[in-house]
């Protein structure tokens, strides 16, 4: 199979599920090489995207603004993505995966964004507007679960831009497929105006709707990552449009070190590796989520505290069950790993983090055993291509159940700082090496 999401004009997708060196601390476990990543000739890089899910429109108040009535019907939205490669043209994927009617869109356009908007619905460059088609045609009716690739645009963008897409919405599904972990807001305005640059009377709802990837051509061949995982991927405890989650450190970090690379987010909170829950279950999804994704070349998966902490909040667990979970947790991971291989794509995969101060999950010390355990098995060599250790970089040295006080937010999820620290800690080599397809 090839290793980018082909462009196709509506597809059906499945939705059948499966350091130490220079920084201190870091355990990195590699079986990769020290070459080049391989790539296939493309013209395409992920530069953007998100993570699907099924949700019904859920306000942020009481009595939301009309435009955000659900479903949604002839409105338009103001959509916000901030790209990470540079690009001189640009492709913006349409889902309707989770909706059980069609979507009916009259038309779209991308943008991109005046930076310094103050306040109201961020305002779009001059003279850079563009339309947007789909096998030549303004409009685009897509049936329950199908997805669209539009017809490549020219709109050139730096890396870090953001970019504005706008899409008229004739008629959306109830079941809308969304982003509601965003970390920003999107915007809407009653009637058609995809083609508008000025949005006097828009209002905003976090999250993004109906918005699966944005990709960019003409940009030399470079590393794509694709991180992926639960709520600490997502960027839970994060201000909206502050681009604080560790992907977006991490993608400032490379840009910095004037090192070439893509990070793509595609972390949904509350996310399981084993089973649904908030959105589908991260083996049944990592196909479509990080191996699909236009280009890539390296996933770094951060996922298993959900599965801990949920088997035994307001159950009660044995030692035989405790003892299923772990061998279902390692034959998971495994999966990954083999379709990833598979692929010839290099799967990294993140220890998880300490939680014992979740008042959430409660966990005690039985629980603090399987996250270990897990955390040994993950550490063996040949399993993955390589680990990062971030239980190493954030456990607290005095109690290595919790999160070190400096970076943690609520026992669960980094803060801040605690993000930034995983960013500074990824080791940068890593994505420079290649996995071939085995």
């Amino acid at each position: 199979m090839p290793s980018s999401f082909e462009p196709s004009h509506s597809a059906r997708l499945s939705r059948r599920p499966v350091l130490s060196g220079a920084l201190a601390g870091a355990l990195l476990l590699s079986a990769c090489s020290s070459a080049p990543p391989a790539r296939e000739a493309t013209d395409w890089l992920a530069a953007w995207g998100s993570a699907q899910l099924e949700q019904q429109l859920a306000p942020a108040s009481p009595a939301p603004a009309a435009a955000w009535q659900s479903p949604l019907r002839d409105v338009s939205l103001r959509q916000i993505v901030r790209t990470t490669v540079a690009g001189q043209t640009m492709r913006v994927r349409v889902s309707n995966l989770f909706g059980r009617e069609p979507l009916t869109l009259g038309a779209a356009s991308v943008a991109r964004v005046q930076p310094g908007t103050e306040s109201g619905a961020p305002q779009l460059q001059a003279g850079s507007l563009q339309p947007l088609h789909f096998q030549g045609r303004r409009e685009l009716v897509l049936g329950p679960g199908e997805e669209a690739w539009s017809d490549p645009v020219a709109l050139p963008v730096p890396a870090r831009a953001d970019v504005a897409v706008q899409m008229h919405i004739v008629g959306s599904p109830a079941r809308a497929t969304v982003h509601p972990g965003a970390r920003i807001h999107s915007w809407a305005q009653p009637g058609g105006k995809a083609d508008a640059v000025d949005w006097p009377d828009a209002t905003a709802q976090p999250g993004w709707w109906h918005l699966a990837a944005v990709d960019v051509g003409g940009a030399a061949p470079q590393p794509v990552l694709v991180a992926t995982g639960d709520s600490i991927t997502d960027g839970y405890g994060v201000p909206s449009g502050s681009y604080q989650r560790w992907t977006d450190a991490l993608a400032r970090r490379l840009a910095a070190q004037g090192r070439p690379g893509s990070v793509v987010n595609t972390g949904i909170g509350g996310n399981r590796l084993l089973q649904d829950g908030l959105g589908p279950r991260l083996v049944s999804r990592f196909e479509r989520d990080a191996l699909s994704r236009s280009g890539v070349t390296h996933v770094v998966l951060l996922a298993g505290v959900n599965d801990l902490g949920s088997s035994h909040r307001q159950r009660t667990t044995t030692p035989a069950s405790r003892a299923a979970l772990l061998a279902e947790l390692q034959q998971g991971l495994t999966t990954l790993a083999s379709q990833a291989r598979g692929r010839g794509v290099c799967l990294f995969v993140g220890t998880v983090m300490p939680y014992g101060g979740s008042g959430y999950y409660q966990p005690g010390p039985e629980n603090e055993a399987d996250r270990q355990a897990l955390n040994d098995w993950i550490r063996t060599p040949g399993r993955f291509d390589a680990v990062v250790d971030f239980d190493a970089l954030v456990r607290d040295p005095a109690r290595p159940s919790h999160l070190r006080r400096e970076l943690d937010n609520d026992g669960l999820h980094p803060s801040l700082a605690g993000y930034q620290a995983m960013a500074d800690f990824f080791p940068l080599p890593l994505l420079e090496r290649r996995c071939p397809a085995r």
